[in-house]
Protein backbone atom coordinates (compact mmCIF):
# COMPACT_ATOMS: atom_id res chain seq x y z
CA UNK A 1 0.00 0.00 0.00
CA UNK A 2 1.40 3.53 -1.05
CA UNK A 3 1.98 6.00 1.55
CA UNK A 4 -0.29 8.63 2.36
CA UNK A 5 1.22 11.82 0.88
CA UNK A 6 1.03 14.68 3.83
CA UNK A 7 -1.41 17.65 3.37
CA UNK A 8 -0.53 20.91 2.23
CA UNK A 9 -0.88 23.09 5.21
CA UNK A 10 -0.61 26.84 5.90
CA UNK A 11 1.72 29.14 8.42
CA UNK A 12 0.49 29.37 11.85
CA UNK A 13 1.05 33.21 11.07
CA UNK A 14 -0.93 32.85 7.64
CA UNK A 15 -3.94 31.17 9.30
CA UNK A 16 -4.06 33.73 12.02
CA UNK A 17 -4.31 36.41 9.94
CA UNK A 18 -7.61 35.08 7.87
CA UNK A 19 -9.37 33.24 10.25
CA UNK A 20 -10.30 32.33 14.08
CA UNK A 21 -10.06 29.00 15.44
CA UNK A 22 -12.81 27.14 17.08
CA UNK A 23 -12.14 24.62 19.33
CA UNK A 24 -14.63 21.72 21.37
CA UNK A 25 -12.65 19.03 23.30
CA UNK A 26 -14.33 15.92 24.62
CA UNK A 27 -12.52 14.29 26.92
CA UNK A 28 -13.16 10.36 28.22
CA UNK A 29 -12.10 9.12 31.19
CA UNK A 30 -12.16 5.79 32.85
CA UNK A 31 -13.17 5.71 36.08
CA UNK A 32 -11.17 3.37 38.47
CA UNK A 33 -14.28 1.42 39.91
CA UNK A 34 -13.42 -2.04 41.02
CA UNK A 35 -16.00 -3.24 38.64
CA UNK A 36 -17.59 -2.33 35.44
CA UNK A 37 -20.70 0.07 34.90
CA UNK A 38 -22.88 -2.64 34.24
CA UNK A 39 -21.68 -5.86 35.20
CA UNK A 40 -19.67 -6.72 38.18
CA UNK A 41 -16.48 -8.08 35.90
CA UNK A 42 -13.43 -6.70 37.50
CA UNK A 43 -11.23 -3.18 36.23
CA UNK A 44 -7.40 -4.69 36.49
CA UNK A 45 -5.45 -3.03 33.50
CA UNK A 46 -3.47 -5.47 31.96
CA UNK A 47 -5.15 -8.72 32.54
CA UNK A 48 -4.62 -11.31 29.98
CA UNK A 49 -7.12 -10.98 26.85
CA UNK A 50 -10.51 -12.00 27.12
CA UNK A 51 -10.21 -12.66 31.06
CA UNK A 52 -12.57 -10.04 32.23
CA UNK A 53 -15.65 -10.57 30.84
CA UNK A 54 -19.31 -12.10 31.42
CA UNK A 55 -22.32 -12.50 29.31
CA UNK A 56 -23.44 -8.83 30.36
CA UNK A 57 -19.90 -6.71 28.75
CA UNK A 58 -19.92 -9.45 25.88
CA UNK A 59 -23.55 -8.62 25.01
CA UNK A 60 -25.13 -11.95 25.16
CA UNK A 61 -28.72 -12.40 24.57
CA UNK A 62 -30.83 -12.57 27.88
CA UNK A 63 -28.24 -10.99 29.90
CA UNK A 64 -29.53 -7.95 31.86
CA UNK A 65 -27.03 -4.73 32.69
CA UNK A 66 -26.96 -3.39 36.82
CA UNK A 67 -25.44 0.15 37.13
CA UNK A 68 -22.61 0.60 39.06
CA UNK A 69 -23.81 3.04 42.12
CA UNK A 70 -20.26 4.09 42.29
CA UNK A 71 -20.18 5.30 39.02
CA UNK A 72 -22.77 7.44 39.32
CA UNK A 73 -21.33 8.62 42.81
CA UNK A 74 -18.36 9.52 40.29
CA UNK A 75 -20.18 11.15 37.79
CA UNK A 76 -21.87 13.50 40.24
CA UNK A 77 -18.78 14.51 42.04
CA UNK A 78 -16.80 15.20 38.67
CA UNK A 79 -20.09 17.49 37.45
CA UNK A 80 -20.18 19.22 41.02
CA UNK A 81 -16.14 20.09 40.33
CA UNK A 82 -17.10 21.72 36.97
CA UNK A 83 -19.45 23.53 38.46
CA UNK A 84 -22.39 21.98 36.60
CA UNK A 85 -25.80 21.54 37.56
CA UNK A 86 -26.74 17.88 38.59
CA UNK A 87 -29.77 16.43 36.73
CA UNK A 88 -32.82 15.35 39.05
CA UNK A 89 -33.66 12.66 36.72
CA UNK A 90 -31.70 11.72 33.45
CA UNK A 91 -31.45 7.97 31.79
CA UNK A 92 -29.36 5.87 29.72
CA UNK A 93 -29.69 5.50 25.73
CA UNK A 94 -28.61 3.00 23.13
CA UNK A 95 -25.87 4.56 20.74
CA UNK A 96 -26.07 2.65 17.94
CA UNK A 97 -23.26 1.85 15.33
CA UNK A 98 -21.19 -1.44 14.08
CA UNK A 99 -17.67 -1.65 15.14
CA UNK A 100 -15.82 -5.16 15.72
CA UNK A 101 -14.52 -4.26 19.74
CA UNK A 102 -18.30 -3.01 20.73
CA UNK A 103 -19.81 -6.27 21.24
CA UNK A 104 -23.49 -5.68 21.68
CA UNK A 105 -23.46 -3.25 18.36
CA UNK A 106 -24.60 -0.36 20.43
CA UNK A 107 -22.87 1.82 23.23
CA UNK A 108 -24.85 2.31 26.44
CA UNK A 109 -24.32 5.71 26.83
CA UNK A 110 -26.15 9.66 27.53
CA UNK A 111 -27.71 11.19 24.89
CA UNK A 112 -30.59 13.94 25.54
CA UNK A 113 -30.39 13.77 29.30
CA UNK A 114 -27.03 13.65 30.68
CA UNK A 115 -26.28 13.30 34.64
CA UNK A 116 -24.10 16.86 34.79
CA UNK A 117 -24.88 20.04 32.27
CA UNK A 118 -23.74 23.63 32.04
CA UNK A 119 -21.27 24.03 33.95
CA UNK A 120 -17.42 26.00 33.70
CA UNK A 121 -13.61 25.57 34.66
CA UNK A 122 -11.40 28.31 35.05
CA UNK A 123 -7.51 27.47 33.38
CA UNK A 124 -4.55 29.26 33.95
CA UNK A 125 -2.04 29.64 31.15
CA UNK A 126 1.69 29.75 31.47
CA UNK A 127 1.38 33.42 31.62
CA UNK A 128 -0.87 33.79 34.17
CA UNK A 129 -3.89 34.42 32.24
CA UNK A 130 -7.28 32.79 33.25
CA UNK A 131 -9.33 31.21 30.54
CA UNK A 132 -13.05 30.09 31.32
CA UNK A 133 -13.78 26.92 29.06
CA UNK A 134 -17.69 26.70 29.42
CA UNK A 135 -18.73 22.57 29.41
CA UNK A 136 -21.96 21.44 27.61
CA UNK A 137 -22.37 18.03 29.86
CA UNK A 138 -20.30 15.28 31.40
CA UNK A 139 -22.22 11.92 30.79
CA UNK A 140 -22.03 8.45 31.50
CA UNK A 141 -21.26 5.68 29.18
CA UNK A 142 -19.79 2.23 28.62
CA UNK A 143 -16.13 1.92 27.13
CA UNK A 144 -15.42 0.14 23.80
CA UNK A 145 -13.14 -3.21 23.92
CA UNK A 146 -9.86 -2.85 22.14
CA UNK A 147 -8.93 -4.17 18.54
CA UNK A 148 -5.06 -5.06 17.68
CA UNK A 149 -4.05 -5.12 14.06
CA UNK A 150 -1.73 -7.38 13.03
CA UNK A 151 0.41 -7.64 9.75
CA UNK A 152 0.78 -3.77 9.02
CA UNK A 153 3.17 -1.86 9.62
CA UNK A 154 1.42 1.17 11.00
CA UNK A 155 -0.43 -0.71 14.02
CA UNK A 156 -4.32 0.26 12.25
CA UNK A 157 -6.75 -1.53 9.98
CA UNK A 158 -5.54 -0.59 6.98
CA UNK A 159 -2.97 -3.20 5.69
CA UNK A 160 -3.06 -5.58 8.27
CA UNK A 161 -3.71 -9.39 7.69
CA UNK A 162 -5.79 -9.69 10.52
CA UNK A 163 -7.49 -7.93 13.97
CA UNK A 164 -7.24 -9.98 17.00
CA UNK A 165 -9.83 -8.38 20.23
CA UNK A 166 -9.62 -7.78 23.50
CA UNK A 167 -13.28 -7.63 25.58
CA UNK A 168 -11.50 -6.47 28.64
CA UNK A 169 -12.00 -2.74 28.46
CA UNK A 170 -16.19 -3.68 27.27
CA UNK A 171 -18.09 -2.04 29.62
CA UNK A 172 -15.56 -0.08 31.90
CA UNK A 173 -17.31 3.08 33.48
CA UNK A 174 -16.71 6.71 31.17
CA UNK A 175 -17.21 9.70 31.81
CA UNK A 176 -17.24 11.78 28.52
CA UNK A 177 -16.33 15.53 28.98
CA UNK A 178 -17.88 17.78 26.42
CA UNK A 179 -16.81 21.37 25.98
CA UNK A 180 -18.85 24.00 24.75
CA UNK A 181 -17.35 25.55 21.12
CA UNK A 182 -14.13 27.47 22.55
CA UNK A 183 -13.61 30.68 20.85
CA UNK A 184 -11.99 33.74 21.41
CA UNK A 185 -8.70 31.89 22.07
CA UNK A 186 -6.70 33.19 18.84
CA UNK A 187 -3.54 32.61 18.86
CA UNK A 188 -3.46 31.08 21.82
CA UNK A 189 -6.17 27.92 20.58
CA UNK A 190 -3.44 25.19 21.14
CA UNK A 191 -2.15 26.40 24.51
CA UNK A 192 -5.68 26.64 25.73
CA UNK A 193 -6.55 23.28 24.77
CA UNK A 194 -3.57 21.71 26.76
CA UNK A 195 -4.27 23.61 29.60
CA UNK A 196 -7.67 22.90 29.71
CA UNK A 197 -7.09 19.01 29.61
CA UNK A 198 -3.73 19.31 31.96
CA UNK A 199 -5.93 20.67 34.27
CA UNK A 200 -8.86 18.67 33.97
CA UNK A 201 -6.95 15.66 34.48
CA UNK A 202 -5.42 17.43 37.61
CA UNK A 203 -9.00 17.78 39.03
CA UNK A 204 -10.10 14.28 38.29
CA UNK A 205 -6.87 12.89 39.83
CA UNK A 206 -7.78 15.13 42.93
CA UNK A 207 -11.16 14.12 43.36
CA UNK A 208 -9.95 10.09 42.81
CA UNK A 209 -11.54 8.89 40.25
CA UNK A 210 -9.86 8.11 38.08
CA UNK A 211 -5.76 7.34 37.53
CA UNK A 212 -5.90 9.79 34.21
CA UNK A 213 -3.30 7.90 32.76
CA UNK A 214 -3.07 9.49 29.27
CA UNK A 215 -0.31 7.35 28.11
CA UNK A 216 -2.13 3.70 28.82
CA UNK A 217 -5.62 5.70 27.93
CA UNK A 218 -7.62 5.89 31.02
CA UNK A 219 -7.85 9.34 29.75
CA UNK A 220 -8.32 10.49 26.16
CA UNK A 221 -9.19 13.65 24.08
CA UNK A 222 -10.81 14.23 20.82
CA UNK A 223 -9.80 17.34 19.43
CA UNK A 224 -12.73 19.14 17.31
CA UNK A 225 -11.72 21.87 15.40
CA UNK A 226 -12.73 24.36 12.67
CA UNK A 227 -12.35 28.01 11.31
CA UNK A 228 -14.32 30.78 10.34
CA UNK A 229 -13.29 33.71 8.56
CA UNK A 230 -11.95 36.94 10.51
CA UNK A 231 -15.34 38.87 11.34
CA UNK A 232 -17.58 36.17 10.88
CA UNK A 233 -20.12 34.52 13.70
CA UNK A 234 -20.69 31.54 11.39
CA UNK A 235 -19.09 28.04 12.68
CA UNK A 236 -17.14 26.08 9.99
CA UNK A 237 -16.97 22.61 9.38
CA UNK A 238 -15.29 20.50 11.91
CA UNK A 239 -13.25 17.81 12.16
CA UNK A 240 -12.42 15.44 15.08
CA UNK A 241 -9.20 14.32 15.90
CA UNK A 242 -9.85 11.12 17.82
CA UNK A 243 -8.04 9.74 21.02
CA UNK A 244 -5.24 11.75 21.75
CA UNK A 245 -3.14 10.51 24.41
CA UNK A 246 -0.97 12.98 25.89
CA UNK A 247 -1.23 16.82 26.75
CA UNK A 248 1.60 17.40 23.97
CA UNK A 249 -0.12 15.94 21.39
CA UNK A 250 -2.94 17.74 21.95
CA UNK A 251 -1.23 21.15 21.56
CA UNK A 252 0.04 19.82 18.61
CA UNK A 253 -2.97 18.32 16.72
CA UNK A 254 -4.61 21.42 17.29
CA UNK A 255 -1.85 23.63 15.60
CA UNK A 256 -1.50 21.11 12.71
CA UNK A 257 -5.37 21.02 12.28
CA UNK A 258 -5.55 24.88 11.95
CA UNK A 259 -2.81 24.99 9.67
CA UNK A 260 -4.57 21.54 7.63
CA UNK A 261 -8.00 23.47 7.30
CA UNK A 262 -6.14 27.00 6.59
CA UNK A 263 -4.80 25.18 3.54
CA UNK A 264 -8.11 23.62 2.42
CA UNK A 265 -10.07 27.10 3.00
CA UNK A 266 -7.91 29.20 1.28
CA UNK A 267 -7.49 26.85 -1.62
CA UNK A 268 -11.15 26.98 -2.34
CA UNK A 269 -11.28 23.70 -1.17
CA UNK A 270 -14.57 22.66 1.62
CA UNK A 271 -13.24 20.53 4.81
CA UNK A 272 -14.92 17.25 5.25
CA UNK A 273 -16.52 16.73 8.68
CA UNK A 274 -14.74 13.52 9.28
CA UNK A 275 -12.42 11.71 11.90
CA UNK A 276 -9.02 12.32 11.76
CA UNK A 277 -6.33 10.25 13.21
CA UNK A 278 -3.18 11.47 15.12
CA UNK A 279 0.69 10.57 14.63
CA UNK A 280 3.05 11.37 16.76
CA UNK A 281 6.03 10.18 15.13
CA UNK A 282 5.06 12.92 12.40
CA UNK A 283 2.83 15.51 13.93
CA UNK A 284 -0.20 15.01 11.67
CA UNK A 285 -3.31 13.35 11.04
CA UNK A 286 -5.06 11.27 8.50
CA UNK A 287 -8.71 10.82 7.37
CA UNK A 288 -10.66 8.79 9.30
CA UNK A 289 -14.18 8.45 8.20
CA UNK A 290 -16.41 10.72 7.76
CA UNK A 291 -17.75 11.96 10.78
CA UNK A 292 -21.74 10.65 11.65
CA UNK A 293 -24.33 13.45 13.58
CA UNK A 294 -26.25 12.11 16.39
CA UNK A 295 -29.35 11.41 14.30
CA UNK A 296 -26.76 8.72 12.60
CA UNK A 297 -26.62 6.96 15.76
CA UNK A 298 -30.44 6.48 15.97
CA UNK A 299 -30.06 6.96 19.57
CA UNK A 300 -33.10 5.73 21.50
CA UNK A 301 -33.97 5.24 25.89
CA UNK A 302 -32.49 2.09 27.39
CA UNK A 303 -34.72 -0.20 27.88
CA UNK A 304 -33.24 -2.28 30.32
CA UNK A 305 -31.79 0.41 32.52
CA UNK A 306 -34.17 2.49 35.25
CA UNK A 307 -33.71 6.18 35.21
CA UNK A 308 -31.34 7.37 37.40
CA UNK A 309 -32.96 10.20 40.05
CA UNK A 310 -30.23 11.37 42.74
CA UNK A 311 -31.94 13.20 45.64
CA UNK A 312 -30.90 16.47 46.59
CA UNK A 313 -29.56 15.72 49.68
CA UNK A 314 -27.06 12.85 47.95
CA UNK A 315 -26.12 15.34 45.87
CA UNK A 316 -25.33 17.99 48.54
CA UNK A 317 -23.66 14.91 50.66
CA UNK A 318 -21.37 14.59 47.77
CA UNK A 319 -20.66 18.35 47.55
CA UNK A 320 -19.36 18.32 50.82
CA UNK A 321 -16.55 15.86 49.67
CA UNK A 322 -15.06 17.74 47.14
CA UNK A 323 -11.38 18.65 47.95
CA UNK A 324 -9.93 21.75 47.42
CA UNK A 325 -9.39 22.79 43.45
CA UNK A 326 -5.89 21.94 42.64
CA UNK A 327 -5.11 25.36 41.65
CA UNK A 328 -6.28 26.93 44.63
CA UNK A 329 -4.20 24.34 46.29
CA UNK A 330 -1.19 25.31 44.44
CA UNK A 331 -1.28 29.03 45.43
CA UNK A 332 -1.61 28.07 48.66
CA UNK A 333 1.10 25.74 49.11
CA UNK A 334 3.70 28.23 47.03
CA UNK A 335 2.57 30.81 49.74
CA UNK A 336 3.76 28.36 52.70
CA UNK A 337 6.51 27.47 50.80
CA UNK A 338 8.31 30.75 49.94
CA UNK A 339 8.76 29.30 46.23
CA UNK A 340 8.92 31.84 43.32
CA UNK A 341 6.64 31.44 40.44
CA UNK A 342 9.63 30.01 38.73
CA UNK A 343 9.93 27.56 41.44
CA UNK A 344 6.72 26.08 41.77
CA UNK A 345 5.70 25.65 38.25
CA UNK A 346 9.00 23.62 37.65
CA UNK A 347 7.63 21.56 41.05
CA UNK A 348 3.99 21.09 39.25
CA UNK A 349 5.98 20.13 35.95
CA UNK A 350 7.98 17.22 37.95
CA UNK A 351 4.22 16.32 39.43
CA UNK A 352 6.53 16.97 42.64
CA UNK A 353 3.85 18.93 44.66
CA UNK A 354 2.09 15.67 46.43
CA UNK A 355 5.92 14.93 47.38
CA UNK A 356 7.65 17.63 48.56
CA UNK A 357 4.13 18.52 50.64
CA UNK A 358 4.41 15.23 52.33
CA UNK A 359 8.25 15.97 53.03
CA UNK A 360 7.58 18.80 54.65
CA UNK A 361 4.81 17.89 56.71
CA UNK A 362 7.26 15.04 57.92
CA UNK A 363 9.45 17.92 59.10
CA UNK A 364 11.82 19.60 56.59
CA UNK A 365 11.93 22.88 55.07
CA UNK A 366 10.51 23.42 51.89
CA UNK A 367 13.89 24.74 50.34
CA UNK A 368 15.38 21.12 51.41
CA UNK A 369 11.99 19.41 50.05
CA UNK A 370 12.46 21.15 46.54
CA UNK A 371 16.56 20.79 46.54
CA UNK A 372 16.68 16.88 47.11
CA UNK A 373 13.44 15.72 44.80
CA UNK A 374 13.80 18.11 41.76
CA UNK A 375 17.91 17.41 41.55
CA UNK A 376 19.30 13.87 41.08
CA UNK A 377 16.48 11.90 41.37
CA UNK A 378 13.90 13.90 39.22
CA UNK A 379 17.57 13.90 36.78
CA UNK A 380 17.30 9.98 36.73
CA UNK A 381 14.14 9.79 36.32
CA UNK A 382 13.50 11.65 33.24
CA UNK A 383 16.99 9.79 31.86
CA UNK A 384 14.67 6.96 32.77
CA UNK A 385 11.54 8.32 30.79
CA UNK A 386 9.75 7.94 34.68
CA UNK A 387 7.79 9.99 37.01
CA UNK A 388 9.38 10.94 39.78
CA UNK A 389 7.03 9.87 42.58
CA UNK A 390 6.55 6.35 40.81
CA UNK A 391 10.46 6.12 40.58
CA UNK A 392 11.26 7.09 43.78
CA UNK A 393 8.64 4.65 45.26
CA UNK A 394 10.26 2.07 42.88
CA UNK A 395 14.16 2.95 44.77
CA UNK A 396 12.57 2.66 48.08
CA UNK A 397 13.06 6.45 48.39
CA UNK A 398 10.91 8.62 50.95
CA UNK A 399 9.90 11.81 52.46
CA UNK A 400 11.96 10.58 55.86
CA UNK A 401 15.33 9.88 54.00
CA UNK A 402 14.50 14.01 52.75
CA UNK A 403 14.35 14.97 56.61
CA UNK A 404 17.41 12.36 57.65
CA UNK A 405 19.64 13.93 55.46
CA UNK A 406 18.65 17.72 55.96
CA UNK A 407 18.77 16.79 59.88
CA UNK A 408 22.09 15.36 58.75
CA UNK A 409 23.15 18.82 57.69
CA UNK A 410 21.61 20.93 60.11
CA UNK A 411 23.34 18.85 62.71
CA UNK A 412 26.89 19.71 61.43
CA UNK A 413 27.54 16.17 60.47
CA UNK A 414 27.96 16.77 57.05
CA UNK A 415 28.48 19.81 54.35
CA UNK A 416 26.41 19.89 51.32
CA UNK A 417 29.09 18.17 49.59
CA UNK A 418 29.16 14.71 51.64
CA UNK A 419 25.05 15.35 51.68
CA UNK A 420 25.39 15.07 47.64
CA UNK A 421 27.33 11.81 48.29
CA UNK A 422 25.23 10.22 50.75
CA UNK A 423 22.05 11.04 48.42
CA UNK A 424 23.19 9.30 45.58
CA UNK A 425 23.87 6.32 48.38
CA UNK A 426 20.29 6.33 49.13
CA UNK A 427 19.63 6.19 45.61
CA UNK A 428 21.84 3.49 45.03
CA UNK A 429 19.51 1.15 47.15
CA UNK A 430 22.72 1.64 50.11
CA UNK A 431 20.05 2.45 52.81
CA UNK A 432 19.34 4.87 55.00
CA UNK A 433 21.12 8.41 55.01
CA UNK A 434 22.61 7.70 58.29
CA UNK A 435 23.70 4.06 57.65
CA UNK A 436 25.17 5.68 54.39
CA UNK A 437 27.12 8.15 55.99
CA UNK A 438 28.51 5.63 58.78
CA UNK A 439 29.39 3.09 55.86
CA UNK A 440 31.22 6.02 53.50
CA UNK A 441 32.97 7.04 56.69
CA UNK A 442 31.63 10.86 55.57
CA UNK A 443 31.67 13.43 58.55
CA UNK A 444 32.86 16.37 59.38
CA UNK A 445 36.02 16.84 60.96
CA UNK A 446 35.47 18.34 64.50
CA UNK A 447 39.02 18.62 65.47
CA UNK A 448 39.48 22.64 65.29
CA UNK A 449 43.35 22.63 65.18
CA UNK A 450 43.52 19.99 61.87
CA UNK A 451 41.41 22.69 60.42
CA UNK A 452 43.53 25.55 61.58
CA UNK A 453 46.62 23.62 60.48
CA UNK A 454 45.31 23.50 56.76
CA UNK A 455 44.25 26.61 56.60
CA UNK A 456 48.15 28.22 57.90
CA UNK A 457 49.60 26.14 55.53
CA UNK A 458 47.74 26.80 52.48
CA UNK A 459 48.11 30.65 53.19
CA UNK A 460 52.08 29.86 53.31
CA UNK A 461 51.81 27.95 50.41
CA UNK A 462 49.76 31.01 48.34
CA UNK A 463 51.60 34.10 49.64
CA UNK A 464 50.46 35.82 46.17
CA UNK A 465 46.65 35.11 47.09
CA UNK A 466 46.95 35.98 50.93
CA UNK A 467 48.34 39.22 49.51
CA UNK A 468 45.64 40.04 47.30
CA UNK A 469 43.03 39.01 50.23
CA UNK A 470 44.70 41.47 52.94
CA UNK A 471 44.71 44.24 50.32
CA UNK A 472 40.65 43.93 50.52
CA UNK A 473 40.27 41.34 47.12
CA UNK A 474 37.57 38.94 49.34
CA UNK A 475 36.75 37.12 45.96
CA UNK A 476 40.05 35.68 46.02
CA UNK A 477 39.17 33.83 48.80
CA UNK A 478 37.92 31.17 47.11
CA UNK A 479 40.91 29.53 45.57
CA UNK A 480 41.96 29.09 49.49
CA UNK A 481 39.07 27.33 50.77
CA UNK A 482 38.96 25.20 47.35
CA UNK A 483 43.09 24.02 48.86
CA UNK A 484 41.52 23.39 52.60
CA UNK A 485 38.73 21.53 51.22
CA UNK A 486 41.00 19.29 49.20
CA UNK A 487 43.35 18.64 52.03
CA UNK A 488 41.20 17.94 54.13
CA UNK A 489 39.34 15.57 51.72
CA UNK A 490 35.72 17.60 51.91
CA UNK A 491 35.20 16.96 55.58
CA UNK A 492 35.58 20.43 56.43
CA UNK A 493 32.61 23.22 57.25
CA UNK A 494 33.70 25.22 53.99
CA UNK A 495 31.84 28.13 55.87
CA UNK A 496 33.93 27.79 58.72
CA UNK A 497 37.21 27.43 56.78
CA UNK A 498 35.97 30.77 55.11
CA UNK A 499 35.88 32.55 58.25
CA UNK A 500 39.15 31.07 59.35
CA UNK A 501 41.01 32.32 56.28
CA UNK A 502 39.63 35.89 56.65
CA UNK A 503 40.32 35.70 60.36
CA UNK A 504 43.77 35.44 60.05
CA UNK A 505 44.28 37.39 56.96
CA UNK A 506 41.85 40.28 58.07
Amino acid sequence: MSATLPDAVLSYDEVLADFDPVLGLEVHVELHTNTKMFCGCPTTFGAGPNTQVCPVCLGLPGALPVVNAKGVESAIRIGLALNCEIAQWCRFARKNYFYPDMPKNFQTSQYDEPIAFNGWLDVELEDGEVFRVEIERAHMEEDTGKSTHIGGSAGRIHGATHSLVDYNRAGIPLIEIVTKPIVGAGERAPEVARAYVATLRDLLKALDVSDVRMEQGSMRCDVNLSLMPKGSTTFGTRTETKNVNSLRSVERAVRYEMCRHGAVLTGGGSIVQETRHWHEDTGMTTSGREKSDAEDYRYFPEPDLVPVAPSREWVEELRATLPEPPAARRKRLQSDWGYSDLEMRDVVNANLVDLIEATVTAGASAAGARKWWSGEIARRANTEGQDVPEYAAALGVTPAHVVELESLVSSGRLNDSMARQVWDGVLAGEGTPTAVADARGLELVQDTGAVEAAVDEVIAANPDIAAKIRDGKVQAVGALIGQVMKAMKGQADAAAVRELILGKLS
